[in-house]
């Protein structure tokens, strides 16, 4: 059978490069499409995916075998299908969970310890850390009141301004040393 002037083999094999050259365009270039978080199965890397197996067992279908070239791509649609739904539950769903699981924002900052490495002057800057599960974040730190803090004394997160933390003296309330 032939679709606008070229083999069954030769358009599926097309499509397998064109697809594939899309799929690696989107993994390099995708974070400035990404739409957010739509329909799951509207995702372009889902899409990509599919139109790619669909070609690939479309191809080997139509090379291997000598079925009819609709019951092929039939064939293909289902393999191709499945293998997405795959692809998507035990591949694409863990890393997009496990990526947003080591990051953090501003505003989860907000009332943690942290520790002072560089001391905090009255009207000036110093520098904190504070231990997360994902590892240590140092941050500019001053002053909530404008107060001066200094090296290796405990203080508390109170609000995040331009990247710059406000802390405070932080005096647990029970000590560890009794």
């Amino acid at each position: 059978m032939e679709l606008f002037g070229l083999s069954m083999e030769q358009l599926y094999m097309y499509t397998l490069l064109f697809a594939g050259a899309l799929t690696l365009l989107y993994v390099f270039f995708g974070d400035i499409a990404d739409a957010g978080d739509g329909l799951p199965f509207f995702n372009p890397t889902i899409i990509l995916a599919f139109i790619t197996l669909l070609a690939a067992a479309g191809y080997l279908l139509e090379v291997t075998t000598k079925l009819d070239s609709f019951a092929i791509l039939g064939i293909a649609a289902v393999v191709a299908l499945l293998l997405d739904i795959l692809l998507y539950f035990f591949i694409l769903l863990p890393l997009s969970s496990a990526e947003s699981s080591i990051a953090y924002t501003d505003e989860s900052l907000l009332g943690q310890v942290a520790k002072v490495i560089i001391p905090i002057p009255v009207d000036g800057y110093g520098e904190v850390i504070i231990e997360t599960y994902g590892g240590i974040i140092s941050k500019r730190a001053t002053g909530f009141d404008n107060e001066a803090i200094g090296q290796d004394r405990q203080v508390l997160i109170i609000e995040v301004k331009d990247g710059t933390l406000y802390v405070r003296d932080y005096e647990p309330l029970f000590s560890k040393s009794k």
